[in-house]
């Protein structure tokens, strides 16, 4: 399995203006990488992007195929061809825990998915080409099944583990390693929001030595923090009759 070093190309990080984006973009520029962060915010990449020689804001809106296209080609362009690439670009919205909206899901749709898809097309094209490459995809351990409250968020984790599973059948031979990252709770912007019990929750900058580990060692599947990663797998096993009680009861102690 292909496994990306420095000498080999650049990072590219997405959804790097914060959480565990900005911090796996600084931990990758201590691994000796240059590092291309997208996000988009430009004030916050710019800034991120001060503290670094060897780090380079490059915004972006995802959702806009021909502008995440574009920018895939000025990164090679201008620094070096992507050898790892850590999608991580994401959203979530607290109403999502109240109750159904077509508009809350679909947003996050074509963020999550949508702007997945957008950058897997100019990147897997480019490594293809190269015969080798590395991508990682941000899910959630909320993909694994279905948890109450998280109708578009936890949808869009688990069609990205699909995703990542599919990608990682159709290009093994083609020299490229596909991965997919499941954090359980980590402390961002995004998690502030919830006023619900995390278990196991960790600092953004452990999430992210932790994500630069599994790249450099792991298999497919990065997934912490491990005691609650084998929880959800446990759970995701169970019959239905079994599993919706199992849930239900989660959710009354959360």
């Amino acid at each position: 399995m292909y496994r990306a070093r420095p000498p080999d190309g650049i990072a590219w990080v997405t959804g790097a203006s914060s959480g565990i984006g900005r911090e796996v973009a600084q931990e990758l520029v201590r691994r000796g990488y240059k590092v291309a962060a997208t996000s988009r915010r430009r004030p916050e990449l710019d800034e991120l992007a001060k503290r670094s020689r060897t780090l380079f804001s490059f915004p972006c809106d995802l959702t806009d195929r021909a502008a995440t296209a574009t920018t895939v080609s000025r990164i090679e362009k201008e620094i070096g061809p992507i050898a790892l690439a850590f999608l991580n670009a994401g959203i979530y919205f607290i109403a999502d825990l109240k109750v159904f909206s077509a508009d809350v899901a679909w947003r996050t749709f074509e963020t999550n998915i949508g702007g997945t898809i957008n950058c897997l097309d100019p990147l897997l094209s480019a490594m293809e080409r190269r015969g080798m490459g590395q991508i990682a995809i941000t899910a959630s351990l909320a993909g694994y099944g279905g948890i109450g409250g998280s109708f578009g968020y936890g949808s869009t984790k688990a069609a990205l583990i699909y995703m990542a599973e599919a990608l990682r059948l159709g290009y093994a031979t083609k020299g490229i390693t596909v991965q997919i990252v499941n954090p359980g709770f980590v402390h961002t912007a995004m998690t502030a929001e919830n006023k619900f019990e995390m278990p196991f929750i960790m600092g953004a900058e452990r999430a992210a030595a932790r994500i630069c580990q599994g790249f450099e060692k792991s298999g497919f599947e990065i997934a912490f923090p491990k005691r609650l990663a084998l929880g959800f797998k446990a759970m995701r096993h169970l019959p239905y009759a079994m599993y919706f009680p199992a849930m239900r009861r989660m959710a009354k102690r959360a």
